[in-house]
């Protein structure tokens, strides 16, 4: 029996009852036979300074670059600021960049989604998403797409995904994931 695919999953933004939370917590329960997401929280994780990173790397990002080792593949969740990502994604891949010869992001698959009120969803945070991983060499799954627009109708009260467009869509983000992956890891 073949070991499970581990996939780390972490949310840019840090609200409790953040959309993109909520779809990563869909996406755990929605992971295909053979894959386990653990979600990491990003919330610790202090303003990337170079004078403290001279002094040693912070414990919560020690955490995450040891996480993102360990895991087979990331699974990010982006919602859109601005037309953009958030500061807080942006720092924790900053963060997990350095030192650029030794980040544990370098050549590591990865699949993004995003949820945001925008009626375009996360398209733009997602295209500059891409820009900022081609400079980590971090792989980024071209498709499937995961943009959920109007998020308020697809989620219930509790922060379910209960929109059957949606499900499906995640499902097969996931399915790519897994292929995207072994593919990388086999050359096949």
């Amino acid at each position: 029996m073949a070991a499970p695919l581990r996939v780390l999953g972490f949310a840019g933004s840090l609200r409790a009852a953040s959309f993109n939370r909520a779809l990563l917590r869909a996406a755990v329960g929605l992971a295909p036979d053979g894959m386990q997401i653990e979600v990491f929280e990003l919330l610790p994780i202090p303003l990337y300074n170079g004078d403290v990173e001279a002094q040693g790397t912070p414990e919560p990002v020690r955490l995450f670059k040891e996480r993102i080792k360990a895991a087979d593949a990331l699974l990010i969740a982006s919602t859109e600021y601005n037309f953009s990502v958030s500061g807080v994604l942006k720092n924790a891949i900053d963060w997990a960049s350095r030192p650029f010869d030794a980040s544990p992001l370098t050549g590591k698959p990865v699949a993004l989604m995003g949820a945001s009120t925008s009626r375009m969803g996360t398209v733009r945070s997602q295209h500059h998403l891409r820009q900022v991983l081609v400079a980590t060499d971090t792989l980024v799954m071209t498709s499937p797409y995961v943009h959920v627009s109007q998020p308020k109708d697809k989620f219930d009260a509790e922060g379910r995904l209960t929109d059957e467009v949606t499900i499906r869509q995640v499902r097969e983000l996931l399915a790519g994931l897994a292929v995207w992956t072994l593919k990388l890891q086999t050359g096949r």
